[in-house]
């Protein structure tokens, strides 16, 4: 697929930034869509369809490429009526934000601004297709916020104890210490030693609440060792969009995604 691929349809390359971070230049009413292999930027138009799956000569953003549970053409993004609309065409569901799923043949309307999708794939393995729906009066003022920056093991604890929260789950939880020390063992093994992540927690904290980000102290929670400072940090660095979905490619057992390039995060 060469960089336009038609008058209305313009290609996105691998390791563009994450559509967290907002459409850029985009038309009103338009759409964005992106995987670890690239993507694509169309405008709007009654009946416009955008394919996602696996094969990349039968879609328009491949997804999944290297996993056979994923199908060749796992679903459809069409302009209708104004807005646009998902559907599950594939054999695995999709996960949707808030803890909701689409099923084959259902069909969910996207609301303007940054949706994550998640498509199950071959045992634990979810691929990420993000997507981001430009309001028809076109793209709404962003609130300036600036990442964060953190070490390489801070980034990799925050992604290992918030993944439910990247997920964008209903209610998301921290993982309990014990389960994430389990998966750094598992990634890293030999270096994160028991203790070790939650000193390395707790350092962040103590930095972020210096900066005067609020919540993140024992004396400023009433439940300090339920999980609420860490709930509290990792809202903060999502809302901030220090770390966004596709940072979960780092727990992909299988490694990234091919056809992709190593995704460089903006303001990093």
């Amino acid at each position: 697929m060469g960089p336009v691929v038609h008058d209305e349809l313009i290609a996105l390359p691998a390791g563009h930034p994450s559509l967290a971070f907002g459409g850029g230049d985009t038309v009103p009413g338009g759409l964005l869509a992106l995987s670890a292999s690239g993507g694509v930027r169309v405008r709007p138009g009654e009946g416009r369809s955008v394919y996602f799956g696996r094969n990349f000569a039968e879609v328009h953003v491949a997804i999944g490429v290297a996993d056979r549970r994923v199908s060749r053409r796992q679903g459809v993004l069409t302009c209708r009526a104004g807005r646009w609309w998902v559907a599950n065409t594939g054999n695995r569901p999709i996960r949707l934000p808030d803890s909701r799923w689409l099923s084959r043949d259902g069909e969910e309307p996207l609301a303007p601004g940054y949706t994550p999708l998640f498509v199950s794939g071959s045992g634990p393995r979810e691929h990420l297709l993000e997507l981001f729906v430009v309001a028809p009066d076109g793209p709404a003022p962003h609130a300036v916020v600036r990442p964060w920056r953190l070490s390489p093991d801070e980034r990799l604890a925050a992604v290992v104890l918030g993944r439910r929260y990247l997920l964008h789950e209903a209610n998301p939880r921290p993982l309990t210490w014990q389960e994430a020390d389990a998966r750094l063992a598992e990634l890293q093994p030999g270096r994160w030693r028991a203790g070790r992540l939650e000193r390395v927690v707790t350092d962040l904290r103590t930095r972020l609440s210096r900066r005067g980000v609020p919540g993140l102290r024992e004396d400023e929670v009433p439940d300090p060792y339920g999980g609420a400072l860490t709930d509290n940090l990792l809202r903060e660095l999502v809302r901030t969009r220090t770390v966004v979905p596709p940072d979960l490619a780092v727990l992909d057992p299988d490694g990234p995604e091919p056809g992709g390039e190593p995704w460089t995060p903006l303001g990093r």
